[in-house]
């Protein structure tokens, strides 16, 4: 059996401390080590974007990221996203404009939606698509996921 490796790291704002193989993926590490089930995997290859995470300011497939990787890191998982009870804005325009059907690439949508929108508050719908370009959805197509965006952006600049 492998050594197992110690990792300290900071999840959602809370410093977390979790023993990995040297293999694991930081997916992995996620859902079947520390209990955080929100970040979904999909193809476990870096292609679909449902394992979407958001490490150290940059969004990464947590599939292709090593779990011992996230030592020191700053990470936040779909978990993270809401304030308590209070859903953010992109996961009520989710909610609201139906950008959803089986929920598997939904967290990683959302989390890579906040970084646009971090780095973009008002997207055109071609910047949408093409930030998203990463991110698979087998159910919806695309157009009520963009929609939501667009909806979340103008939320967020009235607020």
């Amino acid at each position: 059996m492998p050594a197992k490796t110690h990792v300290t790291t900071t999840i959602n704002g809370e410093q977390v401390d979790f023993l990995c193989e040297p293999r694991q993926s930081l997916l992995e590490c996620l859902r079947d080590v520390i209990g955080l089930t929100g970040t979904k995997e999909g193809c476990n290859d870096g292609n679909c974007g449902a394992c979407t995470v958001n490490m150290d300011g940059r969004i990464v497939t947590s599939c292709l990221v090593l779990g011992v990787e996230a030592e020191g890191a700053n990470i936040e998982t779909i978990e993270g996203v809401a304030d308590g009870s209070n859903l953010h804005p992109l996961q009520l325009a989710f909610l609201e404009n139906a950008a959803l059907q089986c929920g598997i690439c939904t967290p990683g949508f959302i989390l890579s939606s906040k970084a646009l929108l971090e780095q973009n508050p008002n997207p055109t719908e071609h910047e949408i698509r093409f930030w998203l370009a990463n991110n698979l959805c087998r159910c919806t197509g695309y157009d009520k996921i963009v929609r939501a965006v667009q909806d979340a952006a103008k939320r967020m600049q009235e607020a």
